[in-house]
């Protein structure tokens, strides 16, 4: 009976994203109230919150979650030593989830359509608030508004597209993706968001059929970039409206690229075994810069610095003098390629 009821969401879910390509808001939209064109923004079907964001979700231990393949993907956060997992499969029905680590408030915000993840610092300037899904869609992309102003925000351009605060940037949280199989090796004892959501989904159920290893689009873009497969998964530090992107390919093993780009130096990590990238400046938040080399086989621990301190996946020290300090984090994500190539024309693929 259930795996019928999930048939007809399919069914439901599917015409309304085909019959929603036509479907711009120009008519309803003022370009005036919009920093991108009012024409780009589509609805995507559901309306606003028919994607129910989760807020202060439940968690349980890497061993009792069921619903998860070692394939899919999932999001690591770390706050004050403490790190949680909010998989992809859950995102996947809720985009956005609200939560805290101590007094530390955040929301992980996933956009299926463009495989993107960010995180966003809930504080604005002291109004602690909640995120939740619009229903309205820029370059095929999540728009979350916040509650405390109605205010729209454009995921991958990190900012207030529309209302009271449009104009300012997302405040950034760092965030680390790779795959369930990896996750469980290199944090054991983490809590991980479970599927007693308070609503009924088949969480171990990829809804958009198969949206991820297709070429297909399900609403237009404002450019299309084909120097890659569109769903191909990029990693990208943004620079201004400038973007670095690194391949999954260039790290065939555990790796550390060290580059000087744009004026700043970067130190890329990445495993295509284990399923991840991340990237930091080689500089300490307060300003020391350091040299590293790549810390092998000892994950999470990533780099040793030249003071002996090591320092782990998120960009913590977690060993020596300096423990507890961290790199200054990149202003970075993974996404698809084509997701990139619509928010970024003019990115470039480091080789």
């Amino acid at each position: 009976m259930k795996q019928f009821k999930y048939r007809v969401m399919l069914l439901i879910i599917f015409p309304i994203l085909i019959s929603c390509q036509d479907s711009v808001n120009n008519t309803t939209l003022n370009d005036a109230e919009w920093l991108i064109p009012a024409g780009e923004v589509y609805d995507g079907g559901p309306g606003k919150d028919g994607i129910p964001a989760l807020s202060n979700p439940n968690f349980l231990a890497n061993g009792l979650i069921d619903f998860m393949d070692e394939s899919d993907l999932i999001i690591g956060i770390k706050f004050d030593n403490q790190v949680r997992g909010y998989p992809h499969p859950i995102l996947d029905w809720h985009e956005i989830i609200n939560d805290q680590i101590n007094e530390n408030y955040f929301s992980i915000t996933y956009c299926p359509l463009t495989g993107s993840t960010i995180g966003i610092d809930r504080d604005l300037d002291g109004d602690i608030t909640t995120f939740g899904v619009s229903g309205l869609l820029y370059n095929s992309n999540l728009i979350p508004y916040d509650r405390a102003t109605n205010s729209n925000w454009s995921q991958m351009r990190m900012e207030c597209v529309n209302g009271e605060l449009k104009g300012r940037d997302f405040d950034f949280v760092s965030t680390f993706e790779t795959s369930w199989k990896t996750w469980k090796k290199l944090f054991p004892s983490a809590l991980v968001v479970s599927s007693n959501t308070g609503h009924e989904r088949r969480y171990s159920f990829y809804p958009y059929g198969s949206y991820k290893s297709d070429e297909s689009l399900f609403f237009p873009v404002s450019n299309v970039n084909n120097t890659l497969n569109l769903k191909e998964r990029v990693h990208g530090i943004i620079e201004n409206d400038k973007v670095y992107a690194f391949r999954f390919n260039l790290f065939e093993e555990t790796a550390l690229l060290q580059k000087h780009i744009g004026g700043n130096n970067y130190l890329i990590v990445g495993s295509k075994t284990d399923n991840f990238i991340v990237s930091f400046y080689n500089t300490l938040v307060e300003g020391t810069e350091l040299s590293f080399e790549l810390v092998e086989d000892s994950l999470p621990i990533l780099l040793k610095d030249n003071e002996g301190n090591k320092w782990d996946i998120f960009g913590y020290a977690v060993e020596g003098s300096r423990k507890g300090q961290r790199l200054a984090p990149t202003k970075s994500l993974i996404a698809y390629w084509f997701a990139w190539g619509a928010f970024y024309p003019n990115i470039s693929i480091i080789r």
